[in-house]
């Protein structure tokens, strides 16, 4: 009776609740009988205390259904688990299902287990029947579920007794001992999850799979890669390796729908999908930078893959071998020398369950030991800071959770760092470096922060946090440049209203905007909260009656409302694409086939290679027989977007001439033409007519390819913003692009991406000394060390809505004052403002 198997046997029966079916109706034979008389008679007092009978049974019926059958309503529950058998040992025909030898033990599991029940009153009325679904080696592990029907209300009672059911076994087991008896160890169970047993599901399978000696298996999700994975349906594969040996399983590609609540994948480290060896719950689609790679713990593991009835994506294809068991668990040991490195097991790819690893490392005598964790992902459990699951361990302080470096320092020649992981969850881990050093001075010529990472001096006390821990920007006294926080941190004082809580306890935007009762319009403009949404524009730019209630009266167009085709406005913030049909005649959702990636963003100057085909719009623009220029933006299969000033004639080069261009699409990189990678010449260009030489102005151009290109997995258009598309302030965005990775340096070969944040339009005026205009957005990090540079002029600043996940054309990469230095923002065409001009001359 495993529902993973058995398809509806774990259906509840129908059950009509609006009558009892005890309740009896008495027909009237004779109409006649029951004509009014003058009085009553015999008969007709017999019939009315027949009805009166009748009456009170049918009261009595729907009273004893009301506080009876009403109140017992039964909950389906289903605990799947693991027992050993210590007075078994474990033989090959365990394996097969449809084995005698496996029926037997089966079923003497099964009893036992019943036996266990009925002798714990909190559960024991509540117990339906166990099912055996698999043995494993060890002396023998047995894989069951067992199904509860449970009151209403009493669920959160019975998963507590089940968690505890190894303490019952215990004290049943000495009451329970005959020769005919199983002895029992480590019983566990934990409920199912509900998605795993859905009544929804049209389809399921199974396999069974045992790795051959050195060999390596394949499995893979039903159809790929020829056609996307079946609706509604819950597979599960089953993998053994011999004794001795452990599971490793490498995801070779991995693609589900985004939404794990809809279609996902679950590892367990057991033949049973127990939530306590859970090892990983994954969706979405992964880069190969980030392999799902994943090694038990014992000699089994288990896959399950659930889709739901929409959204359908290609699957996955994985490999699967044994290593050693031994192997697998060596880690730590012995660090001697002046510097050296370790990583937890399997980096980069996931830890295994159940390891405590143990570096002691041992530096000269006179130094000491300072150790550098680097990307650090490790499972918290409950509440981040807790460490109840899995932990690093440096100097007897526990650490987990993600963190970009962990920097601790030893007060002597010594030092221990233990990697510890329980038997569920686990994630990346980390890299480590570790180097001896002066204890009088750990950063010879820097800031020491209180964590023991070192940072250049003039970082102290500039407003940043380049410690990590905000020990550089302590006890620190404000010059005229800069805000006083009233937590004593300092800020620039050009931060001060830009509609960003830079100090973290909002004194620098205290006294900003308009006064109480009054909302503040984009164009600055103070306004009563009386008049939004009361149909009038008092803003003037229609920020007060932006994402107004729908009412019946007409929404009046502004350059805040979207403009639907038939010429009706929504106020609706970023309605487009956003998967809600807000427009009457549903153009808001028309031609949404746009900035979708094949990878989740993970965590240029600053920037790191992208992953292939991370951002499949993204284009290289090269002049013939000379190499890359510039970067492009593909906004459907024939039109590119670019920068004005990418093609300004020069003394040597007629750049505005469409000949004299190649465009390659699906590029990774430079010079290396991939399986997807398409190149095209240029029919047409269009740069803005008012582009500004000087200002920089319009800097946007259009390219019209010289033949359609074919959408792929690396080559997709990006979406275009409606004119009404707001991008606020302090929102993250991409920008990505082959440019020089430093000021005045050459080109990277790679694409980079790196992340910034839209900074305030005023804000931004003052730092670039008044030269923005209102067609200019833009992005950086204040702080320095990342921004686009020269070579990636033209391309996309991407941002991503969190609603729909989809990517829009916020920016074209268009100026800067240098490449990455400190309060010096990289400055972006805004294309909301020339939507109307895109739409006409590519109709797009």
């Amino acid at each position: 009776m495993d529902p993973l198997d058995s398809g509806m046997r774990y259906t509840p029966k129908s059950q009509d609740k609006d009558w009892d079916s005890a309740v009896q109706f008495l027909p009237a034979t004779d109409s006649r009988k029951l004509e009014k008389k003058k009085g009553p008679g015999k008969v007709g007092a017999a019939i009315g205390l027949v009805i009166f009978a009748a009456v009170i049974a049918l009261m009595t019926g729907l009273l004893v259904w009301h506080f009876h059958f009403r109140q017992e309503e039964k909950v389906k529950k289903i605990y799947t688990g693991s027992l050993r058998i210590t007075n078994q040992a474990f033989v090959e025909a365990y394996e097969d299902p449809n084995s005698t030898e496996f029926k037997v033990l089966a079923t003497e599991t099964v009893n036992q287990l019943r036996n266990i029940y009925s002798k714990i009153p909190q559960i024991s009325k509540y117990y339906v029947d166990s099912t055996v679904s698999g043995f494993s080696e060890g002396s023998v592990i047995a894989y069951y579920m067992s199904e509860f029907s449970v009151p209403s209300g009493q669920e959160s009672a019975v998963d507590v007794v089940i968690q505890s059911l190894d303490k019952f076994v215990d004290q049943q087991q000495g009451r329970m001992r005959t020769k005919s008896t199983l002895q029992l160890d480590h019983v566990e169970a934990r409920a199912l999850d509900a998605r795993l047993f859905r009544t929804s599901f049209k389809a399921m399978y199974r396999d069974y799979k045992h790795v051959q000696g050195d060999g390596v298996g394949t499995l893979q999700s039903p159809g790929f890669p020829n056609v996307p994975y079946s609706p509604n349906t819950l597979g599960k594969w089953e993998i053994r390796a011999d004794p001795g040996y452990v599971v490793k399983l490498k995801f070779d590609t991995f693609s589900l729908e985004e939404d794990c609540s809809k279609d996902f994948v679950k590892v367990y480290d057991s033949l049973a999908p127990i939530e306590s060896h859970l090892m990983a719950e994954e969706c979405g689609t992964n880069p190969p930078n980030e392999p799902l790679v994943f090694t038990s713990s014992r000699n089994v593991m288990l896959i399950t893959l659930v889709t739901d009835d929409s959204n359908h994506f290609p699957g996955f294809l994985a490999h699967f071998s044994q290593v050693p068991a031994s192997k697998n668990q060596a880690c730590g040991g012995q660090l001697r020398g002046s510097r050296g490195t370790f990583t937890s097991p399997n980096h980069p790819a996931y830890y295994p369950p159940k390891v405590t690893c143990k570096w002691n490392i041992k530096v000269p005598t006179g130094k000491v030991v300072k150790v550098t964790l680097s990307k650090v992902m490790v499972e918290p459990g409950q509440g981040s800071s807790s460490c109840t699951k899995d932990y690093v361990k440096i100097n007897g302080e526990k650490h987990c959770g993600d963190h970009e470096v962990i920097t601790v320092t030893s007060q002597n020649d010594k030092m221990e760092v233990e990697l510890y992981s329980d038997k569920s969850v686990v994630d990346y881990g980390f890299s480590a470096e570790y180097e001896a050093v002066d204890a009088s001075d750990v950063c010879p010529g820097k800031f020491k922060c209180k964590n023991t990472r070192c940072i250049g001096k003039a970082q102290a006390c500039d407003g940043w946090n380049d410690c990590g821990d905000n020990s550089d920007e302590a006890k620190c006294r404000c010059t005229d440049t800069q805000i006083q926080c009233k937590n004593s941190l300092c800020k620039p004082n050009f931060w001060q209203c830009d509609g960003v809580d830079d100090c973290g306890d909002n004194t620098d935007e205290l006294g900003c905007g308009c006064g109480k009762g009054e909302i503040t319009c984009k164009n600055d403009k103070c306004v009563s909260e009386k008049r939004k949404c009361d149909g009038h524009d008092d803003c003037g730019d229609g920020t007060d009656e932006a994402d107004c209630p729908k009412t019946s009266t007409e929404v009046t167009c502004s350059e805040q409302t979207f403009r639907c085709n038939d010429g009706t406005c929504v106020s609706k913030p970023n309605c487009e694409c956003d998967r809600v049909s807000d427009c009457e005649d549903g153009s808001d959702e028309v031609a949404c086939d746009c900035g979708k990636q094949p990878y989740k963003s993970q965590r240029i100057v600053g920037g790191t290679n992208a992953e292939e085909g991370e951002w499949p719009w993204q284009v290289s623009l090269h002049i013939k027989n000379s190499g890359h220029v510039c970067g492009a933006s593909l906004i459907n299969d024939r039109w590119l977007v670019t920068a004005a000033h990418c093609v300004q004639d020069s003394s040597k080069v007629k750049y505005s001439q469409p000949g004299v261009w190649e465009a390659y699409l699906g590029l990774h990189k430079q010079g290396e033409m991939g399986e997807f990678t398409e190149k095209r010449n240029i029919k047409r260009v269009i740069d803005h007519p008012y582009y500004n030489s000087y200002t920089f102005d319009n800097d946007i151009a259009l390219m019209e390819l010289s033949s359609p290109v074919s959408f792929n997995k690396r080559i997709t258009p990006i979406c275009l913003p409606s004119s009404s598309h707001d991008f606020p302030y302090g929102k993250s965005v991409w920008i990505t692009g082959w440019g020089a990775t430093r000021e005045g340096g050459y080109g990277a070969s790679v694409l980079q991406k790196a992340q910034v944040r839209i900074i305030n339009g005023t804000v931004c005026n003052k730092l670039m000394g008044n030269q923005i205009t209102s067609r200019m957005m833009c992005a950086g990090v204040l702080s320095g060390g990342v921004d686009a540079c020269q070579g990636d002029s033209g391309g996309p600043l991407s941002a991503k809505e969190t609603g729909s996940g989809r990517l829009f054309l916020a920016g074209v990469v268009s100026w800067g004052d240098g490449c990455a230095r400190r309060n010096k923002p990289g400055i972006y065409t805004k294309v909301t403002k020339y939507r109307s001009w895109i739409k006409e001359n590519t109709g797009v």
